[in-house]
């Protein structure tokens, strides 16, 4: 009998992380679990994986986690931070604690994975995708620390064998994000960021892990960067419909001034400033928001990794809608 192949996964209590712990175990992996003390375990309950409450700022736990160990997929990250400083302790050093350690005991290791994002690339133009060889262009704090977070993980691939992926917008059961969305949707309301057309790629969650996943195991994609995308690219008017559908009710469609977004957001940003949680909506969250294109092109990882998307759209937005409904989220 073949030996298990042993997965860490960090971040592995949050959205993608538990989804990709549920596609290890699948795969039938020896999975470990680096989650936060202070981490909802709620998705990793009852599952067949080994949980190590080890900060990533602990480097001697780190390394007793990491010894031996055949995959790390490094999913973990700041999306929302009150400080420059906290996006890039989030992001940043975590990720030099981790890779310190795999080189000091893991160094034959199978692979690094490593989870950026497509705003570390920045946003594109319509019909004019962004792709990996597209010199980056973050527009954010958190743009800016995912780059640092790329070069930083660069510099040890002549040590290791590391492939990097950015995912888009990624939408999926257990997602507290974009949910928002269709929250908002159930209460009769589909809003719209300004009057221009607006194009994003999404990826569906389920598909996003199998991707990782392929980036991980493949030979080739050793050293390389991928995009783990939707090969379609979507409008909003487009996604309403699809939610109108998984929804199976219509929703007034209002469209929000680029100006109105700015001043709500500035209004969030400084109440923000007296409370312990940074503002879910923000002025850099705004630049995001009214941008005409956030589209990568997939090539790459359909080329090199054999990519594809397992769910239509509509499948994946379906699914996610009947989650949420079970659950009582909607």
């Amino acid at each position: 009998m073949s030996k298990k192949n042993i997965s860490v996964v960090t971040g592995a209590s949050g959205f993608v992380g538990s989804h990709l712990v549920d596609y290890l175990i699948e795969k039938g992996d020896d999975v470990h679990c680096i989650v936060r003390k202070s981490s909802n375990l709620r998705w990793l309950k009852g599952k067949d994986v080994t949980i190590h409450n080890t900060g990533l700022f602990d480097k001697d736990g780190l390394k007793l986690i990491l010894k031996n160990v055949d995959y790390l997929y490094h999913v973990a990250g700041v999306v929302k931070a009150k400080t420059e400083d906290g996006y890039y302790q989030g992001n940043v050093e975590t990720t030099r604690n981790l890779l310190d350690a795999v080189v000091e005991v893991a160094p034959n290791i199978k692979r690094v994975l490593i989870v950026s994002s497509l705003t570390a690339s920045g946003p594109s133009k319509l019909d004019s995708p962004v792709n990996e060889e597209t010199p980056t262009n973050p527009i954010t704090t958190y743009g800016r620390s995912k780059v640092a977070q790329e070069e930083l993980t660069k510099s040890y691939m002549d040590k290791l064998p590391i492939t990097i992926v950015r995912p888009p917008a990624i939408f999926g059961e257990r997602d507290t994000e974009i949910y928002l969305i269709f929250k908002t949707y159930k209460q009769g309301l589909m809003t719209l960021v300004g009057f221009n057309k607006k194009e994003v790629s999404l990826i569906y969650v389920k598909d996003l892990v199998n991707g990782i996943y392929l980036a991980a195991t493949k030979e080739a994609a050793k050293g390389e960067t991928y995009f783990i995308s939707s090969k379609e690219f979507y409008n909003w008017l487009q996604i309403g419909e699809v939610i109108h559908k998984g929804m199976g009710k219509g929703a007034i469609t209002l469209r929000l001034p680029h100006a109105l977004i700015y001043v709500v957001a500035a209004i969030a940003q400084f109440f923000a400033m007296f409370s312990s949680k940074p503002a879910t909506l923000n002025l850099e969250k705004a630049r995001d928001f009214v941008q005409e294109a956030w589209t990568c092109d997939t090539t790459k990882s359909q080329k090199d990794l054999g990519f594809a998307e397992k769910y239509r759209l509509e499948e994946g937005m379906k699914n996610t809608i009947e989650w949420y409904k079970k659950e009582k989220w909607l």
